[in-house]
């Protein structure tokens, strides 16, 4: 805790001050001045005189033998440059009272000029060239390329302008924003890779996946944090074959870059060691960082479905509840390996589709059709493998999700009945 200095009195402050300048001469004349380094008082960060240049350069002052000559002629000369100054500033005082008549006569001259010519340019006088010279030599204004030009949007699907005074929500570029993570998609198009895993099979998968929500549970994380660690192990696992000891530690470690990526304050490594019971080491998990990231190319922003999710719930204006039953069809979808070769984008509209036949809130609206590029009927073979995975029985092993969504704070959606596939046909044979 800091504690308050009392004033000291200015007797004694003069007093030292004057001792410290006697000090300081008698050291200038029996020996040349060297820097000294000033001890910082207890707790604070030391100097640093590699920043001066950019910080305090016009505050800091440093003494260096044999400069004291060169410091004496740059005083001589600022002197006599101010003394010019002043010679020059009396000069033109004297020259000013001429100059104002001569700009008087100079200024009635530059009148009649003005007035000839504008009877000139009123006769039509060889005015049109001058124009046009002028209008050559100025520079022609920058033609804006095409695909900068922003898209306009029809006023019954313009969702973000009501948001136009917050600039966190980008309204002018968020349209563009999706649209990008849209096209960044097909860079990450997956293919069924488990006949490459000659040690996994998918329900190990599925274990890892079940074992990293219950992480980001623990660890309090956000979603998009398990949602692109996910992604990262199906991206890892598509170029590079392990064993299944080494599973758990992929999964753990993706988790760990994807904190990193998401989080304001991810967990530690000793914490995703903690987890894994300390099955693992401090340099196996650095060692799988690096692997992971390489095999990437660093290349870790990845477009999921939950951020697409949240996007499409609010173009029909979906309650929370409503969003939330699509985030559980969503989240169970990670657990499903036929449903890893699936855009992002497509996966989400499939899960919003769903919730709101359940919810009996409609069909798919042009306004979902507008912002997400799909139609119903694109739609359709993601839905039906929604449903047949929710309507299959759940293994005992594989409950954490189930249990996440049975919970109050996530309205219990896990526990509504699901929609008969014949009302999500109707839904999806209508235009």
């Amino acid at each position: 805790m800091p504690f308050t200095r009392g004033k000291k009195s200015t007797a004694t402050a003069g007093s030292r001050a004057s001792k410290l300048n006697a000090a300081a001469t008698e050291n200038q004349d029996e020996a040349p001045q060297v820097k000294r380094s000033s001890s910082p008082p207890r707790g604070a960060p030391k100097k640093r005189t590699a920043f001066i240049d950019i910080t305090n350069a016009h505050k800091v002052h440093i003494s260096l033998p044999g400069r004291k000559k060169e410091s004496i002629k740059k005083a001589v000369k600022k002197t006599s440059f101010t003394s010019a100054q002043s010679k020059n500033q009396a000069n033109l005082k004297t020259t000013s009272s001429v100059s104002s008549e001569e700009s008087t006569s100079e200024r009635e001259r530059t009148d009649v000029e003005e007035d000839d010519k504008k009877k000139e340019e009123l006769q039509g006088d060889d005015s049109a060239p001058a124009e046009e010279a002028v209008h050559a030599s100025s520079p022609a204004p920058l033609e804006v390329p095409a695909h900068f030009h922003m898209q306009p949007i029809p006023e019954e699907f313009d969702i973000d302008s009501e948001n136009s005074e917050d600039c966190y929500m980008c309204p002018e570029y968020a349209k563009d924003i999706f649209d990008y993570l849209k096209q960044r998609e097909e860079k990450f198009v997956l293919s069924n890779y488990m006949h490459k895993q000659q040690s996994l099979n998918p329900e190990m998968r599925a274990i890892l996946v079940d074992w990293l929500v219950e992480v980001q549970e623990n660890f309090e994380l956000f979603h998009e944090t398990l949602y692109l660690a996910v992604k990262m192990t199906d991206h890892y696992l598509s170029e590079a074959p392990i064993h299944r000891q080494k599973l758990q530690l992929v999964g753990s470690t993706a988790m760990l870059i994807a904190s990193k990526f998401e989080e304001r304050c991810p967990p530690s490594v000793e914490d995703f060691l903690y987890i894994c019971d300390d099955a693992y080491k401090k340099d196996e998990l650095i060692c799988m960082e690096a692997c992971i990231l390489q095999t990437l190319s660093f290349d870790i922003n990845i477009p999921i479905p939950y951020r697409f999710l949240r996007r499409y719930a609010r173009c029909v204006s979906a309650s929370m509840d409503t969003l939330t039953l699509a985030r559980f069809y969503c989240e169970m979808s990670l657990m499903e390996m036929d449903l890893v070769t699936e855009r992002g984008s497509r996966l989400a509209s499939a899960c919003l589709l769903m919730a709101l036949v359940t919810k009996d809130l409609g069909g798919w609206s042009p306004i979902l059709q507008f912002h997400s590029g799909y139609q119903a009927s694109d739609l359709a073979p993601v839905v039906r493998k929604l449903h047949s995975m929710l309507l299959a029985p759940t293994d005992d092993k594989l409950k954490t999700i189930r249990n996440k969504y049975s919970h109050k704070v996530f309205f219990e959606v896990a526990s509504l009945p699901l929609v008969d596939i014949d009302i999500l046909e109707k839904a999806l044979a209508s235009p």
